[in-house]
Formats: C-alpha cells, structure tokens, sequence
C-alpha cells in the first residue's frame, strides 16, 4: 500500500518510487533495486519501457522515410481492357472531387494523407518533448498522444479499400483493380507509425525536463 503522508506530490511518480502497472494500471511502490511485481495483478512492473526514446525514434524515421512513396507512386491501377492509369492518393482524391464525390474525397484525403502526416509530426514533435523544453503543457501533451494513439488506425482506411476493390471489382478480362506499389509504402508508413506510437511511454513527458509546467 501507498502511505501518502511520504508522498512529495511536487514530484512525479518515478521520482517518488511509483511505478503503473501495464496490464491493469494500479499504481505501485516501486524498488528500483528489486524486480517489482504488481500487487494487484502480479504483472511485472517497470517505471518506463526499456528503449522507449531510441525506439520510437527509429520507427518514426522509418515511417518518414515510406511517407514518400506512399504518396509519390501509384496506390491503385484501374486497367480496362489491360490498359489504366494509376493513381496516387492526392491524384484520386482530386479526382473524386471534381467527379462531384466530395464527402468521399474528404474522408480519403483526411484519413490517408492529413492523419498520417499529423501523427508523424505529432510523434516527432512529442520526441522532441522528452529531450527539450516545451511551452505546451505536460498535460496537453499527454491529451495529445492519446490522440495519435486513437485516430492511428484510422490512416489504414486507404489500404482496406485498395483490398475491397481488387478483391470486387473484376470483371473477366475488360475491368481489373490492381494494387500499387503506392499502397504497399502506404501500409508500411501507417503500421510504423502505429509501432512508433506504441513504443512511446507518455511516462517520459512526466520526467524532469527544463522549467516546463508538469
């Protein structure tokens, strides 16, 4: 049990020998000397995910890195007669838009290009955080990693309909949906930046960094 009269609450909880547990979230008097169990559910407590930093950061680049060819090469080809054009995801949105398919158009723009995007740049921003002082609260930064965390799966709604339509629509030889290389980059950059976003411990942007509010 907690004895809160020991508690120096000017400081945080990896300061004050407290560690969360994972699994079940009760909060624990951590011995950093010992290997801690929790006393709820016997799960194995750690103040912080081992290489939380290094392997967000690695999985961040690399989601930067596939962001480019997500959007630069074609996501899907539409062959009629095995002729087609591909298209990529601002090439078929802006295509949606002026066939008059606009709440289309917008759901694919927001969910595969402005939702990846502000993750990266959300995780990027989020990392930078952790190392330097920053004028955004501790509070809504954590706000805004459960954010990334919630809207992160949403960016797979590209993939999903690339999958739908090569699986639907083909008819014999005149109509064939075809997977590009584009959707291939798309699904690497949405599940890294999903690894990315799993491999944060918002734990870091408790620890004492600079004069920022906790």
């Amino acid at each position: 049990m907690i004895n809160l009269e020991s508690v120096d609450f000017t400081q945080n909880g990896k300061a004050n020998h407290f560690a969360t547990c994972d699994t079940c979230h009760w909060v624990n008097p951590f011995n950093p000397k010992i290997d801690n169990l929790c006393e709820r559910c016997n799960s194995k407590l750690q103040q912080r995910k081992p290489l939380a930093f290094q392997k967000t950061l690695a999985l961040t680049l690399c989601s930067i890195i596939a962001f480019f060819p997500a959007n630069l090469y074609p996501i899907m080809t539409i062959l009629q007669f095995g002729k087609g054009q591909g298209d990529t995801i601002l090439s078929g949105t802006l295509y949606m838009f002026q066939n008059g398919m606009i709440p289309i158009a917008a759901i694919v723009f927001i969910a595969s290009f402005i939702f990846p995007l502000a993750k990266i740049i959300g995780l990027i921003y989020l990392l930078y955080s952790v190392k330097f002082p920053s004028r955004i609260s501790r509070r809504h930064r954590s706000h805004m990693y459960r954010y990334i965390e919630m809207f992160g799966p949403w960016s797979m709604l590209d993939v999903f309909v690339v999958a739908i339509l090569v699986s639907l629509v083909e008819i014999g030889n005149v109509l064939e949906v075809v997977a590009g290389p584009g959707a291939t980059a798309f699904g690497i950059m949405v599940l890294l930046s999903i690894f990315a976003a799993a491999s944060f411990d918002s734990k870091m942007l408790w620890d004492e960094r600079g004069t920022d509010e906790r």
